[in-house]
C-alpha cells in the first residue's frame, strides 16, 4: 500500500527505474490489493450465507415439525369446503406474502429458500393471494428466479476463488 501511495516520479527515481516501468508496478500492486479485499469481501460472504443456510435448515426442521400435527387446513382440504383464507390457495407463509406485498423489490428482501417458494408456487395461486394480476405475479416470479440465479453464481464464484485461493497457497 505504501508503494502504491508514493508519486512514481520519485519512486523511480529511488530505484533508478523509468516512471512508466513503476507506474505499471503500482498499478500492478493495486489490481493485487483489489483483488486480496474481493476475495475477502466473497469470503466474508459466503460465510454469511452458509451461516444462513444452516439457521434455514433449524428454522425448517421446526416448520416441518410443526406441520405434520395434523389442523384444520387439513380438514378443510379433506371435506372439501373452500376457504377464503391464503393457506387454501397457495403455500406460501402469512409473513412471506406480508414482505411480497410490502416490499418495493421483495426479491431482495427474501432468503433463498423463500425466493424457490416463490418461484415454485402456482403463478395464479399467486396472484389470487397478493391480490394481483397474473402478469404482475409472473413479473414477481421471474425477479424472483434472477436473484436465485444470481444468488448461485456468486456462491460458485466463491467456491472457485476459495478452490483457486487453496491451490496457490499450497504451491511452493
Amino acid at each position: 500500500k505504501v508503494l502504491i501511495d508514493v508519486p512514481h516520479s520519485d519512486l523511480a527515481e529511488e530505484l533508478a527505474q523509468s516512471q512508466t516501468k513503476i507506474q505499471a508496478l503500482q498499478n500492478t500492486l493495486q489490481q493485487v490489493l483489489d483483488r486480496r479485499e474481493e476475495e475477502r469481501q466473497s469470503k466474508q460472504l459466503l460465510e454469511l450465507y452458509l451461516e444462513a443456510l444452516k439457521n434455514e435448515g433449524s428454522i425448517l426442521s421446526k416448520v416441518a415439525e410443526s406441520e405434520t400435527v395434523p389442523g384444520k387446513e387439513m380438514d378443510v382440504v379433506d371435506t372439501g369446503t373452500s376457504s377464503t383464507g391464503t393457506s387454501a390457495k397457495t403455500a406460501l407463509s402469512d409473513h412471506l406474502l406480508a414482505v411480497l406485498k410490502g416490499k418495493p423489490v421483495p426479491e431482495l428482501c427474501l432468503d433463498s429458500q423463500d425466493l424457490e417458494l416463490v418461484v415454485k408456487e402456482d403463478t395464479q395461486a399467486l396472484a389470487a393471494a397478493l391480490n394481483w394480476d397474473k402478469q404482475r405475479a409472473e413479473a414477481l416470479q421471474q425477479a424472483c428466479d434472477q436473484e436465485l440465479s444470481k444468488r448461485l453464481q456468486q456462491v460458485q464464484t466463491l467456491h472457485s476463488l476459495r478452490s483457486t485461493s487453496k491451490g496457490k497457497k499450497t504451491l511452493p
